[in-house]
């Protein structure tokens, strides 16, 4: 006997999708932090497009786009959380698209905190690498984590706005104008349509008398 509710739980494609996003990310992000750390001295800058783009590697203490500094204990438990309530939302999960934006999420959230919790100068106060700079654009300097981590909160806004839930149906939308006029017509005045013969009909069906017909004449007899 098949139940008519609803599975929550989610495919395994889906879970491969957002494993696959993550590990990508992850990988990118700690790939090229290694890269900045082993090739650049702190501090340093190299010229990638002229003065527009630069690699500019300077360690961050605080939080995306190097804000808050000072505050690393908060943002290590914070980053944390985010991971565990991934994982514990990932089962609820049957939409491609926000596996993907759970997935840049995970794997941004994972690189920075990896860095928190491992480098200089100590377990959770880590500073996190950072060294993409675009100086006449932003005035902050991120990292590969930081881009996947924005990128997905503009997933996350556009799925919002679009009605998509996790398990990949759109929300009921509001009823048309047309229909919220008939369901109000209950009772009230008959609307008109066409007959056959061109004349308008009733809500019933039943032909109207055309507007210019005379009154039926009056039956009684006068004496």
């Amino acid at each position: 006997m098949s139940s008519d509710k609803p599975t929550t739980k989610a495919s395994v494609r889906v879970l491969a999708t957002l494993a696959f996003v993550a590990v990508v990310a992850y990988g990118l992000d700690q790939g090229t932090k290694l890269l900045v750390t082993r090739t650049l001295v702190e501090g340093g800058s190299v010229d990638v497009v002229g003065e527009f783009f630069q690699l500019h590697f300077v360690k961050n203490p605080g939080a995306a786009f190097s804000f808050a500094s000072g505050s690393t204990w908060i943002f290590s438990i914070a980053a944390a959380g985010v991971a565990v309530a991934i994982l514990i939302v990932a089962r609820r999960i049957r939409s491609l698209a926000w596996s993907i934006m759970l997935g840049m999420l995970l794997g941004g959230t994972l690189g920075n905190l990896t860095d928190r919790l491992l480098r200089e100068p100590s377990f959770g106060q880590g500073h996190v690498i950072d060294f993409i700079y675009f100086p006449s654009l932003l005035p902050a300097i991120f990292n590969v984590a930081d881009v996947f981590i924005v990128s997905s909160m503009g997933l996350l806004l556009l799925l919002t706005l679009l009605g998509i839930g996790l398990d990949g149906t759109r929300t009921p939308s509001t009823k048309k104008a047309r229909g919220s006029v008939e369901d109000g017509l209950d009772g009230g005045s008959p609307v008109a349509d066409s007959a056959p013969d061109g004349r308008p009909t009733t809500r019933d069906g039943e032909p109207s008398a055309p507007a210019d017909a005379a009154p039926p004449a009056d039956r009684r007899s006068t004496t």
